[in-house]
């Protein structure tokens, strides 16, 4: 209690000095980019909707993404919409067409999608379309968005059609100014050469469009060579190019005498797929990358490998790098940055600081100072477990946070397995004997001739923070809350050339690979998946809980008939939503169709709602007209990838 009683008076004195915060970059009442503002707080001041009336809320219309695929009925919407204005504004369906919504009725007021391409149908993110991004020029909105065939368009906010004198006719061909490599605007780059697309919406910022991207999984790649994740800013208004950062740093630039073998020459990847963040008053935009090509094996390119698996800090005005933080050295356990960098004004030990927290998926939080890229608090750099794999290179050490304190399993033991019956842990023992288990950090091993002998690393490629509903902070208190899953992956390492006969890699793997526990139940112990609350003037923890409730198919499951289990919570990533004056989330993909309401400050639960589906993706709220809304995207069995609008009765 006395920990908790220290993490509150944090709070106070965090409280008041926001009271003098700015808008980051976003109205009341509106929602203007995919986390809210420019900080990506995924914070709304609303409070129409509280504890007292949450289970009220109802479905006000609900907005079917059935229509915008030719390929079929999308069933994961993972866009977050924004409003801006008066209206809607978000992208659906394999051809990321552009809608702008009526945020009353749920009616379609316009749609853009670009003409087709060879580009856009060798895609291989044609449905992960996060949604879009706005600005003001000359007075009237514009919206951005960036196409699976990797063009970028700037678009009429109250029409929906092209500006014409920006780039050419509405469009910026974003492979003219990725690096040297020669393309067809119909087909794209030459497979050969390698392959890039994009997922998330770009970040504006002073008259900045800065352009993220990403690849295929890395888990399917099997080719040593590709193009690199390069970040690229554009003018707002014109579309005119001013820079490009080279994110796997070339001969005579900062960070490439990490890459051995002289791998930067042809090694690509790196990509800036996670959400992006900025602070206009300081010019500076935040970026988060992912491993170089192919994960769980990196033996031709040796090195610690900047600026993989890094948060970057770039003047948006040059692309020139301020500051990195590599929060994963030669990455070869997909441990890339899928949340946002969050962006928090505190005060620590009376003393106000502007830090930028990486949640991530090995459950650390990396809190820096956002001027400097200095730790806000020690973090060590700590000897981990050494690959055996032929040909493989690993870092002596890797970064582990002295503060915050881990918020999810890391790491395991037998310790950590199934204990639920002594029969359930028996089964559990018997097939773990089978893998290589140890610490966080665990590399990636080969099997023996029996198959036996892969190596467990948990979190795994699913588990800790990851994208679904990541991470939101409430930039008044202070108190950051992430949602993370106990997933452990096991990647069995093969031959390339067994994969595919053209491939030059010696070890590749054909997907993440996960351990399946006995009989359908998960491997390890509760709970599988949970919102965590930590204050951020102090690095404490405040409270940790399951996300939801357990699910029927654990409950009900005959092997635990009359074993009490307590809460499991679902197995599912939180989608979150944080107001000013509750923490809301759904349970997520294929998980129970509820939404919950939670107190900040404690975690206690408040009231549950039902939804027309599971949630897929993070929501946000808006207010129009007087009423607050709560926008979800939804979707599971007969329901494809859709929005439901919730408000209170009476509005």
């Amino acid at each position: 209690m006395k920990r908790f009683l220290i993490a509150l008076t944090g709070l106070a004195i965090s409280a008041t000095a926001a009271t003098a915060q700015v808008e980051r970059g976003t109205p009341v009442g509106e929602w203007r980019s995919w986390g809210a503002d420019n900080y990506t707080t995924r914070y709304s001041p609303l409070d129409q909707i509280n504890a007292s009336n949450f289970e009220q809320l109802e479905v006000a219309w609900l907005w079917r993404g059935d229509n915008y695929s030719p390929e079929g009925p999308d069933p994961l919407l993972r866009s977050t919409p924004i409003y801006v204005d008066g209206k809607l504004y978000s992208v659906a369906g394999s051809r990321r067409t552009v809608v702008s919504i009526d945020p009353a009725t749920g009616e379609t007021l316009w749609t853009f999608r670009e003409p087709p391409t060879k580009r856009w149908e060798d895609s291989m993110r044609k449905n992960y379309g996060k949604g879009v991004a706005y600005d003001i020029v000359d007075g009237r909105g514009r919206i951005y968005v960036i196409t699976p065939g990797f063009f970028l368009w700037a678009l009429d906010a109250e029409t929906g059609i092209p500006i014409s004198d920006f780039g050419v006719d509405g469009e910026v061909d974003l492979l003219t100014y990725l690096g040297d490599w020669e393309h067809d605007h119909d087909l794209g780059l030459d497979h050969k050469i390698g392959y890039i697309t994009n997922s998330t919406p770009p970040m504006i910022v002073n008259g900045t469009i800065v352009v993220g991207n990403s690849h295929e999984q890395g888990y399917y790649e099997y080719m040593q060579e590709n193009v690199p994740g390069n970040v690229m800013g554009f003018d707002t208004k014109t579309g005119a190019h001013k820079w490009t950062f080279n994110v796997i740093p070339q001969e005579g630039e900062f960070g490439n005498d990490t890459w051995l073998n002289d791998a930067w020459k042809w090694t690509g990847n790196v990509s800036a797929w996670a959400p992006m963040s900025a602070d206009p008053e300081l010019g500076l935009v935040y970026v988060s990358t992912d491993p170089p090509t192919i994960d769980y094996y990196g033996g031709f390119h040796p090195g610690s490998n900047l600026f993989s698996t890094t948060m970057l800090a770039l003047d948006a005005e040059t692309g020139e790098r301020r500051w990195h933080f590599q929060t994963v050295h030669h990455d070869i356990w997909n441990y890339d940055n899928p949340a946002q960098p969050a962006l928090i004004d505190v005060t620590i030990d009376g003393v106000p600081r502007k830090i930028v927290a990486q949640t991530t998926k090995q459950s650390f939080v990396y809190v820096l100072d956002r001027v400097t890229g200095e730790p806000i608090w020690p973090i060590e750099e700590r000897a981990v477990p050494q690959t055996d794999v032929p040909g493989e290179w690993t870092s002596p050490t890797q970064p582990f946070p002295t503060k915050p304190a881990p918020y999810e399993m890391q790491g395991l033991s037998v310790d950590d397995l199934i204990d639920f019956t002594p029969a359930l842990r028996a089964e559990a023992l018997e097939i773990t004997s089978h893998y290589r288990l140890g610490p966080l950090f665990n590399p990636p091993a080969l099997m023996d001739a029996n198959g036996d002998g892969a190596s467990i690393h948990c979190p795994g490629a699913n588990g800790g923070t990851n994208i679904p509903g990541g991470t939101v902070v409430d930039p008044v208190s202070g108190i950051l809350y992430t949602a993370s899953q106990r997933g452990c992956s096991a990647p069995q390492l093969q031959p390339g050339t067994t994969v595919d006969p053209d491939s030059n890699v010696d070890w590749v793997t054909v997907g993440p690979g996960g351990v399946r526990g006995p009989q359908g139940l998960p491997i390890m112990k509760p709970p599988y998946a949970s919102i965590t609350a930590i204050d951020m003037n102090t690095g404490e923890t405040l409270w940790s809980i399951p996300n939801g409730f357990t699910p029927d198919r654990i409950k009900n499951h005959p092997a635990l008939a009359g074993v009490d289990i307590g809460n499991t919570g679902s197995s599912g990533h939180a989608t979150a939503i944080v107001t000013k004056s509750l923490l809301m989330y759904g349970e997520g993909r294929g998980q129970a169709p509820v939404m919950h309401a939670v107190d900040k400050l404690t975690g206690m639960h408040l009231g549950t709602i039902q939804l027309p589906a599971p949630t897929l993706t993070a929501p946000m709220s808006f207010m129009h007209e007087g009423v607050q809304y709560v926008l979800v995207s939804v979707g599971g069995g007969d329901l494809p990838g859709s929005y439901a609008a919730l408000r209170l009765p009476g509005n």
